[in-house]
Order: structure tokens, then C-alpha cells, then sequence
């Protein structure tokens, strides 16, 4: 299955006000990128909360003197999903999506980008709540920091690869070896990115 993971930060969470996009991570099987964004002119009076601030520690001028225009975010993003099936943790986050595109409407292909959450992908291969547990348990100890894009895009995708492995070695044709002893192929045990 051929999947990208993203993320936003974001100024405040809707519930708080009219919230925008500040920072975009984008992960996938050619790595991990994430980009921030600077304001766009439409969006500088909309609300920034202390709350999203102490998660993420993005300021405004920080923003400013380092983020991208939305026009620049949105074309490198696209590019770096290409026609892949585009996954997050928040529904929220194809909101951010669209205000991202809105904000950039001479990038082609954003409006096409589908944001699909999480729970589809848990659907599709039947993983149950103990493998989702432990698959991000695992995706905590290899990506310990979160609350930022990248970061959290990065999690996210830790996380699907492990239950993608799960489902693989759960599929996997079962051999019995000479000693008698039932056992899953070499390839599933020890030759993906998880060992």
C-alpha cells in the first residue's frame, strides 16, 4: 500500500477560534519533510493560542523570518505525496489541508489531495485495539518527540509500518522445519524496519 503520512500544527485548535495552518510534516517511504508556514495575509488577524503555542513552541516571528509562503508549502508538499494515499492521526488536519490550499490556489493538485484519517487504514487490514496499542507503543520509543510536524508525521508512520509488518507475519504461510519445530519465514522475522 502506497501511503504518506502528514501532520499540522496548528495556531489554536478550531474550538478556539478561526485557526490556521503553521507547520506541515510529510512522511513517507522516501523520508520525512516538514515545513513552516508563514501566514498567509488572510489569516494574520485569525486567533493564536498560549495552549497550541506551549505544545508546539512555535512563535510568529519565527513564522515570519523562517516560514514558507503557503503557495511554496503546498507545491513541495504535493510533490513529495506524488499520487500516494495521504493518512493522519486528526480529522482536523484535512481541515488545515484545505485552508492550506485555499490560501495557494495556483498549486494544481492540492484541491485533488484526499485526507484520509487513520481509522480507514486500521479498517482495511483488521488491526485489532491490542496490535494499535502496540504498534504505537512502539512508534513512542523510536519517535519520542512529538508535537511538531514532522515529528508526529513521522510517528504516525512508525506506527502503520509496525502494523503493516503485524499483518504481513500474520499472513505469512507457516513451514514446518525438520526439527519439527512450526515456524513464520526468515523474510518476515527479522527483514523489515522493525526487528
Amino acid at each position: 500500500m502506497d501511503f504518506v503520512t502528514i501532520d499540522f500544527e496548528a495556531s489554536c485548535l478550531p474550538r478556539h477560534g478561526a485557526s490556521f495552518p503553521i507547520e506541515l510534516g510529510v512522511s513517507g517511504a522516501q523520508g520525512t519533510r516538514s515545513w513552516l508556514i508563514r501566514p498567509h495575509e488572510a489569516w494574520r488577524d485569525w486567533d493564536w493560542t498560549q495552549e497550541a503555542f506551549d505544545l508546539h513552541g512555535i512563535t510568529r516571528a519565527q513564522l515570519d523570518a523562517e516560514g514558507l509562503a503557503p503557495a511554496d508549502v503546498l507545491a513541495q508538499a504535493v510533490e513529495a505525496i506524488g499520487t500516494a494515499r495521504v493518512i493522519a492521526d486528526s480529522r482536523i488536519d484535512a481541515q488545515w489541508w484545505a485552508t492550506l490550499s485555499a490560501a495557494a490556489p495556483g498549486v494544481i493538485a492540492a484541491p485533488t489531495v484526499l485526507v484520509e484519517h487513520v481509522d480507514g487504514i486500521f479498517d482495511d487490514i483488521g488491526a485489532t485495539h491490542q496490535q494499535i496499542m502496540e504498534a504505537q507503543h512502539h512508534a513512542d520509543l523510536l519517535c519520542p518527540q512529538r508535537h511538531r510536524a514532522g515529528a508526529d508525521a513521522l510517528w504516525l508512520r512508525l506506527l502503520l509500518d509496525r502494523l503493516m509488518e503485524v499483518r504481513v507475519a500474520e499472513q505469512a504461510p507457516l513451514w514446518v522445519e525438520a526439527d519439527g519445530v512450526v515456524v513464520a519465514p526468515a523474510v518476515v522475522r527479522g527483514g523489515g524496519l522493525f526487528v
